[in-house]
Formats: C-alpha cells, structure tokens, sequence
C-alpha cells in the first residue's frame, strides 16, 4: 500500500491518490481556471467524481475521461449529459445511493447547492451532491462539494466517520470559513482540506480565517498551494 496522495489543482479540483493506486480527479475544471497551474495537469485518471454541473467544477471532466479512459461518476442527469459528449464509461448514482467502482466504496450525499451548465443554454443537470469515499485502507474522505451548511453532516458523521473532509469556504456561493468549521466539527473529522476559495476576488474567505474558528478544536486544515501534493 502507499500512502494517501492529495494535490490541489485550484479551486475545487483535486487529484487524488490512493493508499492502493487508484487516480480520482474531484471536480475537474482546468480549462479558465486561473489557480490551476498547467504543469500539474494529470496524465492519468481512473475515476472522476463530479458533485454538480457548474462550470467551474465540470468544464475538463469530458475531456479528462476521453483522454484518459476514467470512469465518470455523478448523477444521472451529469453522466447522460458527458455522454452526449463522447464520454464512455459512467457510474450513474445518486444521493443516498453506495457503489463500488475501481475498488473503492463510494457513496453520493447530499449538498444544498444549484447544478447547471450554459451549453448554449442552461441545461439542468440535476441536483448537487457530494462524496463519501471509503479507501483501501479503510479510510474515508468526504468531499462535500459546493455546499452550505446542513443538519445532516452529523448524519454523515454517524453513519460513515470520515476522517479527512474536503470543505469549500470562499464564502457567497458556499460556506464560509465559519460555517466550514462548524461543519467539520459536525463531521468529527481529523484534518479538513479547504477549496473553492481564492480563485476570484468574490470568494473572500481563507484558510487563515478557517484555522482562526477551528483554533483548539485538533481538527487540523492542510493547506496546499495549487499544485502542491501533501502525502
């Protein structure tokens, strides 16, 4: 087994290694995204996991799958929409809903956000979810996606203890770095990875500011520069 391998590609975009090497792109979006950094564009995919249809979380997944032959998994209104695009291995699930896929458990919850694409018009590509991902070791990250806060992240807690949790907190469009911390403490997590932050001027809230209502809680935030990995 290795170790667990997590790389910031900007905004909400993750590369993903795991204890068993398997490649997970979260939320890819390259394509316009100015903290994505060219040299840390993945060569290599097996799974892509797409929480919801905004383009700042999609614009490279149909790219990404037909470069690398991933498997796309996301909601059914996403995975019919990527194949229309030539995309064709997909995994179509939805909230509440558990598969297997590459070894690895994977289970859609829920996330109070909107899901669209302008594709020449909005197209409604269902609603927005995130990830719990149990790993080879028996690990579990969640990535919530675009969210707010919600009661049931303590539902999440309980039924699936994730230790590591990836939170946005720029604030406006999602939590910011006070309700992410609040929702790290519902989720009892170990170490918090914050996204969705610094990409535009609108998203004001930092890893700073998330360390500052963490402070004395032991949940640590790892915080990457795009392109950096941590392992």
């Amino acid at each position: 087994m290795q170790t667990l391998a997590i790389t910031w590609l900007g905004h909400s975009a993750f590369r993903v290694r795991t204890p068993g090497g398997v490649e997970i792109l979260f939320d890819p979006w390259y394509t316009g995204n100015p903290s994505f950094p060219e040299s840390a564009r993945p060569k290599k995919a097996d799974l892509i996991l797409v929480s919801h249809g905004h383009s700042d979380h999609i614009t490279d997944a149909a790219a990404m799958a037909r470069a690398t032959g991933a498997t796309v998994v996301g909601n059914w209104e996403i995975v019919t929409w990527l194949r229309s695009k030539g995309v064709q291995a997909v995994e179509p699930m939805n909230k509440g809903g558990t598969i297997t896929a590459k070894g690895l458990r994977i289970t859609m919850t829920d996330a109070a956000h909107s899901s669209s694409f302008d594709d020449n018009g909005i197209v409604y590509l269902g609603e927005s979810g995130g990830f719990v991902v149990t790993l080879e070791n028996g690990q579990t990250i969640y990535y919530a996606g675009d969210t707010a806060l919600f009661g049931d992240m303590k539902l999440i807690a309980e039924l699936y203890e994730p230790d590591i949790a990836f939170l946005p907190i720029g604030d406006r469009f999602t939590m910011g770095p006070d309700t992410a911390a609040l929702a790290a403490k519902w989720l009892g997590v170990k170490q918090v990875v914050p996204m969705h932050w610094g990409t535009f001027p609108l998203l004001t809230g930092t890893p700073e500011m998330l360390k500052q209502h963490l402070a004395g809680s032991g949940i640590e935030v790892l915080e990457l520069k795009p392109g950096e990995t941590a392992e």
